[in-house]
């Protein structure tokens, strides 16, 4: 069997756990090969690919990113993209392709699979709001790095007796945040899933500062937005791809904070710092795991599937089930943000 390989949307730490756990298996269990498509759906749509062995995957473990590339293009959403995938997939003999990747990446994928090609998705996604599956690759990672920048801005809210307002990634679901702000002991966490009021905050803030304290942690997730009709004038900023401009939202809120308390307040984006470095024990750990699930299942003809793990156990679930779909922080975890504030 050949089994095609990539990695598309964003990067993320534990990517080459997932590819070196797909080509262990592949060549070691069942002597079949690996093709590998380099930058996504564009490199299959391209035809630009990377035979995969055992040298190729030597001392990947720690190593953030994706050594195939990787880039956010969508076959299905391209003229003339569909054809040419399935054109590469046919001159290369590709018998099942495991892709893994994100929301989109994966939505994708059940395009794709809809075409008549085996398909195997591997979740991946800082944000963790792929929906099926309890974690995504890369998301332990990202938090730990939010946590890590939390505790650093705490000694220094402190010294200056600041508010210090922290943007992290997550555009449709608060998870970093919420998880970073619980962990990192921040005083306000503002996710996409309950949109806020800015005039609650501010006076949340006051009474904090005047009763106990002279400093606070605002953590906000990129993607949080003022309630309607709340009295915060805001307009996410977009790029050209539709995605969110860094900052957007944390330039807001701590521009409202600041002038409406007259409190010292700065503003730190983490942006792309979450996406990268040495992925954790446990992105290396889940992304290995998939990679072999996702191996048995090309094996024994299970396509159209995304690996998930849930609980303890990995498992299998129908592409039907989870493309197209967001997986939002559950309102027993957003209570938890808020009773600890």
């Amino acid at each position: 069997m050949r089994i095609g390989l990539l990695t598309g949307g964003g990067d993320c730490p534990g990517l080459n756990a997932a590819i070196r756990g797909v080509v262990k298996h592949a060549l070691g269990e069942y002597g079949h090969s690996v093709i590998g498509f380099r930058n996504g759906w564009k490199g299959v749509a391209q035809g630009d690919v990377q035979p995969l062995g055992r040298s190729d995957i030597r001392n990947v473990l720690p190593v953030g990113g994706t050594l195939l590339g990787t880039a956010r293009f969508h076959p299905h959403s391209e003229d003339g993209g569909m054809d040419a995938v399935l054109t590469t997939l046919e001159a290369e003999r590709i018998d099942a392709l495991v892709c893994i990747g994100g929301d989109g990446t994966v939505h994708a994928a059940s395009k794709v699979a809809e075409a008549g090609v085996p398909m195997i998705a591997i979740p991946k996604t800082i944000d963790n709001d792929v929906e099926g599956t309890d974690l995504s690759i890369g998301f332990h990672t990202a938090v730990n790095i939010a946590t890590d920048a939390i505790d650093r801005l705490h000694t220094t809210a402190e010294s200056h007796n600041r508010v210090m307002v922290v943007e992290v990634m997550g555009r449709h679901a608060g998870w970093i945040a919420v998880n970073a702000g619980i962990a990192g002991g921040a005083e306000v966490v503002l996710a996409p899933e309950r949109p806020f009021d800015i005039d609650k905050v501010v006076r949340f803030l006051r009474h904090r500062h005047r009763a106990h304290a002279s400093f606070s942690i605002v953590v906000v997730a990129e993607g949080a937005v003022p309630a309607e009709g709340s009295a915060m004038d805001f307009t996410q900023r977009l790029g050209r791809f539709g995605e969110i401009v860094a900052g957007s939202v944390g330039e807001a809120v701590a521009a409202e904070i600041a002038e409406r308390t007259g409190f010292d307040t700065r503003l730190t984006v983490l942006g792309h710092v979450q996406r990268g470095g040495t992925p954790t024990p446990t992105d290396r750990i889940l992304g290995s795991r998939f990679g072999v699930a996702a191996v048995d299942a090309a094996a024994s003809g299970r396509t159209s599937v995304m690996t998930a793990v849930r609980g303890d156990e990995v498992h299998l679930v129908p592409f039907d089930e989870v493309a197209g779909k967001v997986k939002h922080v559950p309102e027993e975890l957003l209570r938890v943000a808020d009773t600890l504030a």
